[in-house]
């Protein structure tokens, strides 16, 4: 299991109150992922790879529901 240092941990710039958000922690060889509202809720850990090809098909519109 990767455990990340809390300084690494990011939220996005268009969280919100609401909470429907996840935080990123970024480092060389590996990605973390958890929720906003529960962050002792476990973290998913994914590739730098597999992470950016995530966010290429988020910036390419290829998840938008039609």
């Amino acid at each position: 299991m990767t455990s990340f240092p809390s300084n690494l941990w990011r939220t996005s710039s268009r969280t919100t109150d609401v909470g429907h958000c996840v935080e990123v922690a970024l480092t060389s060889r590996s990605v973390g992922i958890r929720d906003t509202k529960n962050r002792a809720g476990g973290t998913l850990t994914v590739t730098p790879a597999t992470w950016a090809g995530f966010v290429d098909r988020l910036k390419t519109g290829n998840y938008d529901r039609g």
